[in-house]
């Protein structure tokens, strides 16, 4: 079941203690910041390996990018669906094999841009979603209000995309991206926010999925702003 569906405003029992919330959240966070950060790494580590065995040149020629390409809408649309009838090792399992293949379907990446741009744009990237993340959840201020614009925002990413994979506007491709940059860099101080408050309200009834879903969430945020920031200024490779 989707994660929003248990967002709530909660900001904490009545009656229970700052300190003992206080130890749980941290260690509830912890745990979303591990699975992420995880996450990442091995989507890193299979674009890498993808591109160095050279499956990935392979395929990309072929009808199964398509596959590829499906493949990771097809697996978090499954897990975000389904976790709540899941064992949370079956939902861990999903977890990782989405980041895999998330890994998959980014490995033209390091064949398009060059080395030091990847990481010059991931250095980037990983210092904005850290400034945003703590932000969104040490501020006090309400920021469902930002969500709404920011869901907004992202439908409006994702037509513009699908539109220009016809049109090949470049003009569309860049400002997309600009658009890109400042939406996920909100919905990764909003989402914060989100997770926190999904502690108060006792998650999903399981903390440790509702962490997995959390870190799910967050990883989309940092992958896509490195995706965009990476459209932006990232040098291509000569040809």
């Amino acid at each position: 079941m989707n994660i929003d569906a248990y967002t709530s405003r909660a900001t904490g029992p009545a009656g229970i203690g700052g300190p003992a919330i206080d130890a749980g959240l941290r260690r509830y966070m912890l745990s979303v910041y591990n699975y992420m950060a995880a996450g990442v790494g091995l989507t890193g580590l299979v674009a890498y390996l993808a591109t160095a065995t050279g499956f990935y040149q392979q395929i990309a020629g072929t009808p199964l990018i398509w596959l590829v390409m499906l493949a990771p809408l097809a697996a978090v649309l499954f897990l975000s669906l389904r976790i709540d009838r899941m064992s949370f090792a079956t939902a861990q399992a999903v977890f990782w094999a989405y980041s895999g293949l998330v890994g998959l379907s980014l490995a033209g990446i390091l064949l398009a841009y060059t080395g030091t741009s990847i990481a010059r744009v991931f250095f980037i990237s990983a210092g904005t979603f850290a400034a945003m993340s703590l932000y969104g959840y040490s501020t006090g201020r309400d920021l469902s209000r930002l969500g709404s614009f920011l869901f907004m925002g992202l439908i409006g990413i994702v037509l513009a995309s699908v539109v220009n994979i016809f049109v090949a506007s470049s003009m569309l491709h860049f400002v997309t991206s600009i658009i890109g940059v400042l939406v996920f860099t909100g919905l990764t101080a909003y989402d914060t926010q989100r997770i926190k408050q999904l502690y108060y309200a006792g998650g999903m009834g399981d903390l440790a999925k509702t962490a997995l879903m959390g870190a799910l969430t967050l990883y989309l945020d940092a992958i896509n702003l490195f995706v965009m920031l990476l459209n932006l200024s990232g040098d291509r490779r000569a040809r």
